[in-house]
Protein backbone atom coordinates (compact mmCIF):
# COMPACT_ATOMS: atom_id res chain seq x y z
CA UNK A 1 0.00 0.00 0.00
CA UNK A 2 1.04 3.66 -0.38
CA UNK A 3 0.78 5.97 2.61
CA UNK A 4 -0.17 9.67 2.52
CA UNK A 5 3.43 10.71 2.87
CA UNK A 6 4.34 8.60 -0.14
CA UNK A 7 6.02 5.81 1.84
CA UNK A 8 5.51 2.28 0.66
CA UNK A 9 4.56 -0.51 3.01
CA UNK A 10 3.03 -3.97 3.16
CA UNK A 11 0.27 -5.09 5.50
CA UNK A 12 0.73 -8.43 7.20
CA UNK A 13 -2.16 -9.01 9.62
CA UNK A 14 -1.99 -6.14 12.11
CA UNK A 15 1.65 -5.28 11.39
CA UNK A 16 2.84 -2.69 8.95
CA UNK A 17 6.32 -2.94 7.55
CA UNK A 18 7.52 0.37 6.23
CA UNK A 19 10.51 0.73 3.97
CA UNK A 20 12.02 3.93 2.76
CA UNK A 21 14.28 2.43 0.10
CA UNK A 22 14.97 -0.76 -1.72
CA UNK A 23 16.88 -3.31 0.32
CA UNK A 24 20.59 -3.25 -0.34
CA UNK A 25 21.77 -6.32 -2.16
CA UNK A 26 23.56 -8.82 -0.02
CA UNK A 27 27.18 -9.07 -1.00
CA UNK A 28 28.58 -12.53 -1.41
CA UNK A 29 31.34 -13.43 0.99
CA UNK A 30 34.71 -12.97 -0.58
CA UNK A 31 36.02 -16.16 -2.01
CA UNK A 32 38.95 -17.66 -0.24
CA UNK A 33 41.57 -19.34 -2.42
CA UNK A 34 43.32 -22.16 -0.64
CA UNK A 35 46.91 -22.19 -1.69
CA UNK A 36 47.83 -25.37 -3.52
CA UNK A 37 50.34 -27.60 -1.84
CA UNK A 38 53.54 -27.70 -3.73
CA UNK A 39 54.15 -31.14 -5.22
CA UNK A 40 57.76 -32.06 -5.42
CA UNK A 41 58.46 -34.41 -8.26
CA UNK A 42 60.31 -37.56 -7.22
CA UNK A 43 63.68 -37.68 -8.90
CA UNK A 44 64.12 -40.62 -11.24
CA UNK A 45 66.31 -43.46 -10.11
CA UNK A 46 69.89 -42.52 -10.70
CA UNK A 47 71.32 -44.30 -13.70
CA UNK A 48 74.43 -46.30 -12.97
CA UNK A 49 77.37 -46.73 -15.27
CA UNK A 50 80.85 -48.16 -15.45
CA UNK A 51 82.42 -51.60 -15.26
CA UNK A 52 81.88 -54.14 -12.51
CA UNK A 53 83.95 -57.20 -11.64
CA UNK A 54 81.79 -59.88 -10.04
CA UNK A 55 83.73 -62.52 -8.09
CA UNK A 56 81.32 -65.45 -7.91
CA UNK A 57 81.42 -69.10 -6.84
CA UNK A 58 82.10 -71.47 -9.76
CA UNK A 59 78.74 -73.18 -9.28
CA UNK A 60 77.06 -69.93 -10.35
CA UNK A 61 78.78 -69.85 -13.76
CA UNK A 62 75.82 -70.72 -15.98
CA UNK A 63 73.25 -68.69 -14.06
CA UNK A 64 75.49 -65.61 -13.94
CA UNK A 65 76.35 -65.79 -17.64
CA UNK A 66 72.65 -65.74 -18.47
CA UNK A 67 72.06 -62.99 -15.91
CA UNK A 68 74.66 -60.80 -17.59
CA UNK A 69 72.54 -60.16 -20.68
CA UNK A 70 69.44 -59.33 -18.65
CA UNK A 71 71.20 -56.91 -16.32
CA UNK A 72 73.15 -55.13 -19.05
CA UNK A 73 69.96 -54.69 -21.08
CA UNK A 74 68.34 -52.96 -18.10
CA UNK A 75 71.50 -50.96 -17.32
CA UNK A 76 72.99 -50.23 -20.71
CA UNK A 77 75.87 -48.15 -19.31
CA UNK A 78 77.20 -50.96 -17.13
CA UNK A 79 79.50 -53.75 -18.27
CA UNK A 80 79.83 -56.90 -16.19
CA UNK A 81 82.96 -59.05 -16.00
CA UNK A 82 82.84 -62.30 -14.04
CA UNK A 83 85.63 -63.93 -12.08
CA UNK A 84 84.56 -67.49 -11.26
CA UNK A 85 86.37 -69.77 -8.85
CA UNK A 86 86.18 -71.52 -5.51
CA UNK A 87 84.84 -69.26 -2.78
CA UNK A 88 88.02 -69.71 -0.76
CA UNK A 89 90.25 -68.67 -3.66
CA UNK A 90 88.07 -65.64 -4.37
CA UNK A 91 88.19 -64.68 -0.70
CA UNK A 92 91.99 -64.76 -0.77
CA UNK A 93 92.09 -62.68 -3.94
CA UNK A 94 89.97 -59.97 -2.32
CA UNK A 95 92.12 -60.06 0.82
CA UNK A 96 95.20 -59.57 -1.35
CA UNK A 97 93.71 -56.55 -3.06
CA UNK A 98 92.57 -58.06 -6.36
CA UNK A 99 89.92 -55.88 -8.05
CA UNK A 100 86.37 -56.91 -7.22
CA UNK A 101 83.14 -54.97 -6.85
CA UNK A 102 80.73 -57.73 -5.76
CA UNK A 103 81.42 -61.06 -4.04
CA UNK A 104 79.00 -64.00 -4.21
CA UNK A 105 80.12 -66.95 -2.12
CA UNK A 106 78.86 -70.52 -1.99
CA UNK A 107 79.16 -70.44 1.80
CA UNK A 108 78.79 -67.96 4.62
CA UNK A 109 82.27 -68.82 5.99
CA UNK A 110 84.18 -66.92 3.31
CA UNK A 111 81.87 -63.92 3.46
CA UNK A 112 82.16 -63.78 7.24
CA UNK A 113 85.95 -63.86 6.99
CA UNK A 114 85.92 -60.83 4.69
CA UNK A 115 83.44 -59.03 6.94
CA UNK A 116 85.70 -59.62 9.94
CA UNK A 117 88.53 -57.95 8.02
CA UNK A 118 86.29 -54.96 7.13
CA UNK A 119 86.50 -55.74 3.42
CA UNK A 120 82.73 -55.98 2.84
CA UNK A 121 80.02 -53.30 2.96
CA UNK A 122 78.07 -54.94 5.78
CA UNK A 123 74.70 -53.33 5.04
CA UNK A 124 74.81 -54.67 1.49
CA UNK A 125 75.27 -58.31 2.53
CA UNK A 126 72.31 -60.62 2.00
CA UNK A 127 71.75 -64.38 1.96
CA UNK A 128 70.64 -65.01 -1.58
CA UNK A 129 70.36 -68.70 -2.51
CA UNK A 130 70.33 -72.28 -1.26
CA UNK A 131 71.57 -75.46 -2.92
CA UNK A 132 71.75 -79.22 -2.37
CA UNK A 133 74.71 -81.60 -2.36
CA UNK A 134 74.57 -84.69 -4.58
CA UNK A 135 76.64 -87.75 -5.40
CA UNK A 136 77.13 -88.17 -9.14
CA UNK A 137 78.68 -90.78 -11.41
CA UNK A 138 79.41 -91.07 -15.13
CA UNK A 139 76.28 -91.42 -17.24
CA UNK A 140 77.00 -95.05 -18.13
CA UNK A 141 78.58 -96.05 -14.82
CA UNK A 142 76.97 -98.93 -12.95
CA UNK A 143 79.60 -99.64 -10.29
CA UNK A 144 78.46 -97.06 -7.76
CA UNK A 145 74.73 -96.88 -7.08
CA UNK A 146 74.70 -94.43 -4.22
CA UNK A 147 76.26 -93.71 -0.86
CA UNK A 148 75.60 -97.29 0.22
CA UNK A 149 77.99 -98.64 -2.45
CA UNK A 150 80.46 -95.75 -2.50
CA UNK A 151 83.15 -97.89 -0.85
CA UNK A 152 83.30 -99.95 -4.04
CA UNK A 153 84.65 -96.97 -6.00
CA UNK A 154 88.35 -96.91 -6.83
CA UNK A 155 88.50 -93.10 -7.00
CA UNK A 156 86.08 -90.38 -5.98
CA UNK A 157 86.44 -86.59 -6.25
CA UNK A 158 85.46 -83.73 -3.99
CA UNK A 159 86.56 -80.11 -3.78
CA UNK A 160 89.47 -79.21 -1.54
CA UNK A 161 87.67 -78.92 1.85
CA UNK A 162 89.77 -75.98 3.10
CA UNK A 163 88.98 -73.71 0.15
CA UNK A 164 86.01 -75.19 -1.73
CA UNK A 165 82.68 -75.04 0.14
CA UNK A 166 81.31 -78.05 -1.78
CA UNK A 167 84.36 -80.02 -0.66
CA UNK A 168 83.78 -78.99 2.94
CA UNK A 169 80.14 -80.05 2.72
CA UNK A 170 81.18 -83.35 1.10
CA UNK A 171 83.67 -84.18 3.83
CA UNK A 172 81.08 -83.31 6.49
CA UNK A 173 78.55 -85.61 4.84
CA UNK A 174 80.94 -88.54 4.43
CA UNK A 175 82.08 -88.11 8.04
CA UNK A 176 78.50 -87.96 9.31
CA UNK A 177 77.69 -91.14 7.38
CA UNK A 178 80.74 -92.96 8.77
CA UNK A 179 82.38 -93.26 5.33
CA UNK A 180 85.25 -90.78 5.49
CA UNK A 181 87.92 -93.00 7.07
CA UNK A 182 87.28 -95.73 4.51
CA UNK A 183 87.31 -93.34 1.55
CA UNK A 184 89.85 -90.61 2.34
CA UNK A 185 92.71 -92.45 0.59
CA UNK A 186 90.60 -92.72 -2.60
CA UNK A 187 89.79 -89.03 -2.81
CA UNK A 188 90.97 -86.87 -5.71
CA UNK A 189 90.76 -83.23 -4.63
CA UNK A 190 89.69 -80.51 -7.06
CA UNK A 191 90.24 -76.75 -7.13
CA UNK A 192 86.49 -76.06 -7.45
CA UNK A 193 83.21 -77.86 -7.92
CA UNK A 194 83.31 -77.58 -11.72
CA UNK A 195 86.60 -79.49 -11.79
CA UNK A 196 84.95 -82.26 -9.75
CA UNK A 197 82.22 -82.38 -12.38
CA UNK A 198 84.81 -82.57 -15.18
CA UNK A 199 86.61 -85.48 -13.48
CA UNK A 200 83.34 -87.43 -13.30
CA UNK A 201 82.29 -86.54 -16.85
CA UNK A 202 85.62 -87.79 -18.23
CA UNK A 203 85.43 -91.05 -16.29
CA UNK A 204 88.68 -90.31 -14.45
CA UNK A 205 86.82 -90.99 -11.20
CA UNK A 206 83.85 -93.24 -10.54
CA UNK A 207 81.94 -90.77 -8.39
CA UNK A 208 82.05 -87.20 -7.21
CA UNK A 209 80.15 -84.84 -4.94
CA UNK A 210 78.86 -81.62 -6.46
CA UNK A 211 75.91 -79.29 -6.11
CA UNK A 212 72.55 -80.28 -7.53
CA UNK A 213 72.73 -77.26 -9.84
CA UNK A 214 76.03 -78.51 -11.34
CA UNK A 215 74.66 -81.99 -11.92
CA UNK A 216 71.64 -80.57 -13.75
CA UNK A 217 73.69 -78.73 -16.36
CA UNK A 218 75.62 -81.85 -17.43
CA UNK A 219 74.35 -84.56 -19.77
CA UNK A 220 77.39 -86.72 -19.00
CA UNK A 221 76.65 -87.52 -15.36
CA UNK A 222 73.83 -89.08 -13.42
CA UNK A 223 72.68 -88.24 -9.93
CA UNK A 224 73.25 -91.28 -7.73
CA UNK A 225 72.00 -89.85 -4.43
CA UNK A 226 71.11 -86.57 -2.74
CA UNK A 227 72.77 -85.91 0.62
CA UNK A 228 70.42 -85.35 3.52
CA UNK A 229 70.54 -81.71 4.61
CA UNK A 230 71.23 -82.69 8.22
CA UNK A 231 74.55 -84.28 7.22
CA UNK A 232 76.29 -80.98 6.47
CA UNK A 233 76.33 -77.26 7.17
CA UNK A 234 73.43 -75.44 5.42
CA UNK A 235 74.40 -74.51 1.86
CA UNK A 236 73.73 -70.78 1.64
CA UNK A 237 75.04 -68.29 -0.94
CA UNK A 238 75.52 -64.73 0.38
CA UNK A 239 76.19 -61.72 -1.86
CA UNK A 240 77.66 -58.32 -0.95
CA UNK A 241 79.43 -55.23 -2.21
CA UNK A 242 83.19 -55.29 -1.74
CA UNK A 243 84.33 -52.25 0.24
CA UNK A 244 87.18 -51.57 -2.16
CA UNK A 245 84.85 -51.02 -5.13
CA UNK A 246 85.39 -47.84 -7.11
CA UNK A 247 81.74 -47.85 -8.21
CA UNK A 248 79.60 -48.49 -5.11
CA UNK A 249 76.32 -47.34 -6.67
CA UNK A 250 76.56 -49.71 -9.61
CA UNK A 251 77.77 -52.52 -7.35
CA UNK A 252 74.79 -52.08 -5.03
CA UNK A 253 72.52 -51.94 -8.07
CA UNK A 254 73.74 -55.37 -9.16
CA UNK A 255 73.33 -56.87 -5.68
CA UNK A 256 69.76 -55.50 -5.60
CA UNK A 257 69.13 -56.92 -9.08
CA UNK A 258 69.96 -60.41 -7.81
CA UNK A 259 66.71 -60.33 -5.79
CA UNK A 260 64.57 -59.11 -8.70
CA UNK A 261 61.89 -61.24 -10.36
CA UNK A 262 63.99 -61.55 -13.51
CA UNK A 263 66.97 -62.87 -11.54
CA UNK A 264 64.80 -65.25 -9.51
CA UNK A 265 63.53 -66.86 -12.71
CA UNK A 266 67.08 -67.51 -13.88
CA UNK A 267 68.16 -68.96 -10.53
CA UNK A 268 65.11 -71.24 -10.44
CA UNK A 269 65.85 -72.39 -13.99
CA UNK A 270 69.25 -73.68 -12.88
CA UNK A 271 67.91 -75.39 -9.77
CA UNK A 272 68.74 -72.92 -7.02
CA UNK A 273 66.33 -72.34 -4.16
CA UNK A 274 65.76 -68.78 -2.98
CA UNK A 275 66.33 -67.69 0.60
CA UNK A 276 63.02 -66.21 1.80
Amino acid sequence: MTAADGKVGYVFGRYLLVTTQAAAPVKAAPSVTTPKAEVTAQPPAKAVSGELIISAAASLTDAMNEMKGIYEKQNQNVKLTFNFGSSGALQQQIEQGAPADVFISAATKQMKALQDKKLIVDESCKNLLKNRLVLVGPKESAKVKGFSTLKEASLISIGEPDSVPAGKYAKETLTKMGLWDALKDKVVYAKDVRQVLAYVESGNVEAGMVYLTDAKISDKVQILSIAEENTHTPIVYPAAVVKGTKNPEAAQSFVDFLSSDAAKEVFAKYGFSLVK
